[in-house]
């Protein structure tokens, strides 16, 4: 089966090819290296020709509020269009655990537009809601850096390692369309204040963390709620002390 992969050499993406490849299907891995814009429409056609499955894991390449709405609007509508004309039977799109939540950030204003595409394209689809990455605690805590201290909330999140949601995007790539959200979560449970201290201290990073209940999440409020799943949720097999493991032996 041939199963295009919208950002197919980035983090997740680079892992969803191989995982697809490996059981023995035509994976093209879609990216603007590769040839294939789906911002510009460069290349789209030629890609999605034959395809069955289209997997969108593709990301804006500025976070700028403008940009953001810009990118996932545009390559939304320019994705539905190749899809229908190339006859995908369906679209598997990865998003983010409380998507619905976080509308005052500028980010995920673009998030709730790319889902409001996906779910009116007429065109089969899995929207797979994933919680934060491990990958993207550093990143976290340079959005609440002050100085010497980390201004966080204490509020739970649940990260997961890419390496799982390579494996659940993977997965629901190769069955049926649900018409609806999956959510995927990490394993564990944390205070978002208390995982980034363990993260700085894990990583040699002598600043501290100070809890604080006004802090906002790239632009957002959050309350305990936020950032976690709601209901049932495919769980990751990676703990945050593996991850670490894995991290450190990668970089020896």
């Amino acid at each position: 089966m041939k199963i295009v992969v919208i950002g197919g050499t980035g983090l997740i993406g680079s892992k969803v090819v191989a995982r697809l490849a490996a059981q023995g299907h035509e994976v093209v891995a879609a990216s603007p290296q590769t040839g294939v814009n789906a911002l510009t429409g460069e290349g789209l056609g030629q890609a999605l020709a034959g395809a069955k499955v289209v997997v969108d894991v593709a990301n804006s390449p500025s976070f700028a509020d403008d940009a953001v709405l810009h990118f996932f609007e545009t390559s939304g509508r320019n994705l539905a269009a190749a899809e229908k004309a190339a006859g995908v039977r369906h679209h598997v799109a990865l998003s983010v655990v409380g998507t619905d939540k976080l509308a005052q950030s500028g980010y995920f204003r673009g998030k709730i537009a790319q889902e409001a595409l996906i779910r009116n394209a007429g065109i089969p689809y899995t929207i797979v809601r994933s919680t934060q990455f491990l990958e993207f605690l550093g990143g976290i805590a340079e959005s609440g850096a002050d100085g010497d201290a980390i201004r966080l909330s204490s509020a739970s999140i649940q990260p997961i390692a890419s390496d799982d949601v390579a494996d659940a995007v993977a997965d629901q790539a190769l069955a049926d369309p649900v018409n609806g959200i999956v959510d995927i979560a990490g394993p564990q449970r944390f205070a978002l204040s208390e995982l980034v201290q363990r993260y700085l201290e894990a990583t040699d990073d002598p600043r501290k963390v100070v809890v604080d209940a006004g802090a906002r999440y790239f632009g957002a409020e959050l309350d305990d709620g936020t950032l976690v799943p709601e209901g049932p949720a495919r769980l990751g097999k990676t703990d945050f002390e593996a991850w670490l493991r894995q991290r450190q032996q990668a970089r020896t």
